[in-house]
């Protein structure tokens, strides 16, 4: 009779998880075809062209538009139902990140409306289709995932399983798109760069897709070139965003939650000025780095050798302040005594995943740096400083990634902003008497008194009720032995909460350095400084085309963990 209770439950679950794994291989399958038809185009495979790239990404993105406007209306059909939610999925300051990188894509898709009104007669009707397309289904994205991000869908479960990851990997092919397109401009500008410094023995051969007509007005045509290529790093970030918000809601369906009381938990400036001192001038040191090594990079080989120095100077001067603040981080989690929180969370899961998962191309990178230093023949000066600086990223990667999941796993301390201090106040013979424990006893579970006889709150009310035929002398000394014995337990709690406040503001201005250093170090590499192009020694080792696929492959990972682990520090400011 057991078993057969059983059957059903048991049962009842295959088809959930069938369709999980159905939905799973649909949208692999999707993401393997779009990235071999974006590998043809970039090789320029004989037969396949950039309007058949653009024909498929436009043919997926208004697969999902129908499917999002199909549960938005069904989600205003059903507006008095009350409906799960996940707490942690979905968060206001990650909804305004995304909103502000789709407005920056609005206006990238604006000018790639302009260059195509203005090469009109050369270019594919699908390359005018494509800004127009991909401007809706911004918009639209950006307001689902406002009004829907943190549900937790329990209806037609399997076709929203198939929804959702069909949106999840349009995005991904999205962002692989808008990824390539900008790594092809990069990568015809470093080997341009490469002569300067004298490598003249690599082969230079430019990867140009440009229009094979001319422009109806040059300027203009100028504007939105050059533009488009310094808003593709907004845009890159935008899909990655929207692709993993997505992937969270994916993993929430038919989700069974807890209700509990979700502490919030808002930001506030409070407590770390320091941090953000510091943090803002790494900022403003790193964006004045970048645009004097955008001026004097392939200016002439001795330029190019000084802005390949300053740079790695100033990041490996950024990168020891941010390993010995995380270090220092950890030491104060060490010393405290503070329990994990270990329960299923989807959006924790995959925050401390991608951390990981990105963190990886950076590593690739510096491994790769770090051969061709001790393998090359020749070293010219200006390299020797990519050793400690590619040292210096695996061990600040390492550290920050640790403080950055322990924080997250850690349980919200409910402090004394949560306490609320409790006054019982008794009438006696016509005057007032405030008779309660502090409440910082009642906190810590001592409001009774240390001879265990009677609670404090009652012995107050019993001296006041002697009061009338009492002896004035023992009534005086009982109060003040009482006095003195609250004095003391304020005193420690005092001396113990002053610590606790004290580290708290450490890892506050510890999570706001970091979260500034992360926003600056993803400034150069999203903006075309970067120098695993520009040194040149990893070309001489390992050759130009595998470095170059090297990079191409591993910098988008690079770039994203960088953002990551800025919106993640801001979430632990949040929560210290």
């Amino acid at each position: 009779m057991e078993k057969a209770a059983g059957c059903p439950s048991v049962g009842g679950s295959y088809p959930q998880k069938n369709a999980e794994i159905l939905s799973s291989q649909y949208g692999i399958n999707l993401f393997l075809a779009g990235l071999l038809l974006t590998f043809a185009w970039a090789v320029h495979a004989v037969g396949i062209s950039k309007s058949h790239l653009l024909s498929y990404l436009i043919t997926l993105m208004l697969i999902q538009l129908l499917w999002m406007l199909w549960y938005l209306c069904r989600s205003c059909t059903q507006r008095r139902l009350i409906r799960d939610k996940d707490t942690h999925a979905g968060a206001r300051w990650l909804k305004c990140g995304i909103t502000l990188f789709a407005v920056i894509t609005l206006i990238l898709d604006s000018f790639k409306i302009g260059y195509y009104i203005d090469f009109s007669k050369c270019l594919s009707p699908t390359e005018g289709i494509f800004p127009v397309a991909h401007a809706v289904h911004t918009i639209l994205q950006v307001y689902f995932l406002w009004c829907h991000a943190k549900d937790i869908i329990q209806s037609f479960k399997t076709l929203e399983r198939f929804g959702v990851i069909h949106s999840v990997f349009t995005n991904l092919l999205l962002w692989t798109n808008g990824v390539l397109t900008e790594s092809k401009h990069q990568l015809n500008e470093h080997k341009e760069r490469l002569i300067t410094l004298g490598f003249g023995n690599i082969t230079i051969v430019l990867d140009d897709h440009a229009p094979q007509c001319n422009c109806t007005t040059t300027t203009l045509c100028s504007i939105f070139s050059q533009g488009i290529y310094y808003l593709y790093p907004f845009n890159i970030e935008y899909h990655i965003l929207a692709s993993t918000m997505l992937y969270v809601l994916w993993k929430n369906i038919g989700r069974k939650v807890e209700h509990h009381q979700q502490h919030k938990t808002p930001f506030k400036f409070h407590g770390m000025t320091v941090g953000m001192i510091f943090g803002l001038i790494v900022l403003t040191s790193t964006i004045a780095i970048v645009v004097v090594y955008l001026i004097q990079i392939g200016r002439s080989k001795i330029r190019s050798e000084l802005a390949l120095t300053m740079f790695y100077l100033h990041a490996i001067f950024v990168l020891a302040l941010m390993c010995t603040a995380g270090i220092v981080a950890l030491l104060i989690y060490r010393l405290e005594d503070r329990s994990l929180d270990n329960s299923k969370n989807p959006a924790r899961k995959l925050d401390a995943e991608l951390l990981v998962g990105t963190a990886a191309g950076s590593w690739l990178l510096s491994w790769g740096s770090i051969l061709a230093i001790i393998c090359a023949q020749a070293h010219p000066k200006y390299t020797w400083y990519n050793l400690p600086y590619s040292v210096l990223v695996i061990i600040e990667k390492y550290v920050q990634n640790l403080f950055i999941i322990e924080s997250i796993h850690r349980e919200q301390e409910k402090g004394n902003d949560d306490i609320k201090t409790l006054r019982i106040v008794t009438v006696s013979r016509g005057s007032t008497l405030s008779l309660t424990p502090s409440y910082k006893e009642i906190y810590n579970g001592r409001a009774a008194c240390d001879n265990g006889e009677v609670p404090c709150l009652f012995k107050g009310s019993i001296h006041g009720r002697e009061n009338d035929g009492g002896d004035g002398a023992k009534e005086e000394t009982s109060q003040d032995k009482s006095s003195v014995m609250h004095s003391a337990s304020d005193f420690s709690f005092y001396s113990r909460n002053s610590v606790t406040n004290g580290k708290r503001r450490i890892l506050k201005n510890i999570a706001a350095f970091l979260f500034l250093c992360n926003l600056s170090l993803w400034i150069p590499p999203a903006f075309g400084c970067r120098p695993e192009y520009d040194n040149g020694l990893e070309e001489i080792v390992f050759g130009f085309e595998p470095w170059i696929i090297v990079v191409n492959l591993a910098m988008p990972f690079s770039i994203f963990y960088r953002m990551h682990s800025a919106a993640s520090l801001f979430e632990v400011n949040c929560k210290t």
